[in-house]
């Protein structure tokens, strides 16, 4: 039995988004997310890479590789594997800086069919955690001019930002934590100037973080070790980056008759619904889709080293958490008028072509009513939130400094929850060399 005509032209009447329907995955579901997050908790690493591994090609897809590269080097990166962890990340980089680079418009049919259609790129602050773990990759293995050269990259790059959102309405301007751990990196590497400067910049954007996510500026310095001794550097990698989900709203005519004359879009299909609405086409409320933010619950929010009797809280150095909704909420009005004006373009293309059946066949024919069922399961069909981001990110970062003789030693980090009960604690060991740094780091996400 072949496809009822009224449903081939209403296929055809809403071809320019018909045939992306299928290539609008949006990634990685949230159930998908949420098993790897749990084994995240767990400390399930090998068992988070294996699930994202088998996700490649259902979940991810070819659109969203740079997102795929993410997850997996994060987990990676977790698990201590950390030079296939920087391998993938750079797989993920490499692609990042290509769709950036193209400074092209997005491919025809994004706004009739979704967001979706189009390469997952990364957002800005992504952009930059991505040369972040880079460098602490190569740092935890021991390798500390390949670290440098990963800040070099991340010091570039945050210039980049600096020179062309100085003036733009947006919080993230300038990435503190970032500019943190290259003046500690380039300290270590004796170049006191490099090391000066990112230490200034790291106060200056510790400065637009506590307006901006409620982050207060952590104590950037410590005391300097006594003669003879060394220091401690701990890094906390906490918690789960929120994942974003989709909601669903009603939005009445006149807004999105608003919304397509604002939207500066040549395409065909925007010439007819424009010509539509002067013609003095109405319709009732529309359905959009946007995406917000849900953080999944975790209980660890702070930690404590000690060691031979001296101790140091961690400080909040990065919420990425707060970041990402940040972003978000900065972009969720552009966001909103490109849902609203898709949504209506995709109902006017659909009457016009169910108005051709019911020309043909009559206004109560059955098949205007199959043409009617057709073009809103279509409508529906193609009308999803981009909830992509890089999700095995933690929801903060944190760091402590601490003086220490030298020689080998036992650290014991204490984690706790809000009310300061102790949660959990763990063992580490180092060794502590004369006048240097030594780093350790964890990541918790119960």
């Amino acid at each position: 039995m072949g496809v009822p005509r009224p449903l081939l032209s209403i296929l055809k009447g809403g071809a320019v988004f018909f045939p992306l329907l299928t290539a609008a995955c949006s990634g990685p579901s949230g159930s998908l997310r949420k098993a790897v997050n749990a084994q995240i908790a767990t400390g399930d690493y090998a068992g988070a890479e294996r699930r994202i591994l088998g996700e490649k090609a259902s979940s991810y897809g070819a659109k969203n590789a740079v997102l795929y590269y993410l997850d997996l080097g994060a987990v990676q990166h977790d698990g201590g594997k950390y030079k296939d962890s920087d391998q993938n990340l750079a797989v993920a980089e490499a692609r990042m800086e290509e769709l950036y680079t193209k400074s092209v418009s997005k491919a025809a049919g994004t706004l009739v069919v979704n967001d979706n259609t189009t390469d997952y790129a990364g957002e800005r602050f992504e952009r930059t955690l991505v040369n972040v773990y880079r460098a602490l990759d190569y740092l935890w293995r021991g390798d500390r001019d390949g670290a440098l050269v990963e800040i070099r990259k991340l010091t570039r790059l945050l210039q980049e930002y600096a020179d062309k959102y100085a003036a733009a309405r947006t919080a993230y301007k300038d990435d503190a934590f970032g500019q943190y751990l290259s003046s500690l990196l380039y300290a270590d590497d004796g170049r006191q100037d490099d090391a000066r400067i990112s230490l200034e910049a790291a106060k200056r954007a510790y400065g637009w973080y506590a307006g901006a996510y409620g982050t207060p500026t952590p104590p950037l310095l410590s005391a300097a070790p006594a003669a003879g001794e060394g220091e401690l550097v701990f890094l906390h990698l906490n918690g789960v980056a929120p994942r974003k989900i989709s909601r669903s709203f009603q939005i009445a005519w006149n807004e999105a008759v608003a919304a397509v004359g604002a939207t500066k879009n040549d395409e065909a299909q925007f010439g007819q619904a424009r010509n539509a609405l002067r013609a003095g086409l109405t319709g009732r409320a529309i359905t959009v889709a946007f995406p917000v933010m849900e953080q999944d619950p975790y209980q660890i929010a702070g930690s404590e080293v000690e060691c031979e009797g001296r101790s140091a809280p961690t400080a909040l150095v990065e919420d990425v958490a707060a970041i990402s909704r940040k972003d978000l909420d900065e972009r969720q009005a552009l966001i909103r008028t490109r849902a609203v004006a898709r949504a209506a373009v995709k109902f006017i293309i659909a009457k016009a072509a169910v108005d051709e059946v019911k020309k043909k066949y009559g206004e109560n024919s059955f098949q205007a009513l199959a043409a009617q069922v057709a073009a809103a399961a279509l409508a529906a069909g193609t009308e999803a939130a981009d909830t992509r981001a890089w999700a095995t990110l933690p929801a903060q970062f944190r760091l402590a400094r601490l003086a220490l003789p030298v020689g080998d030693r036992t650290v014991f980090v204490r984690y706790k929850n809000a009310a300061g009960a102790v949660l959990l604690t763990r063992e580490f060991s180092v060794t502590i060399r004369k006048g240097q740094r030594a780093y350790l780091h964890d990541r918790t996400a119960l």
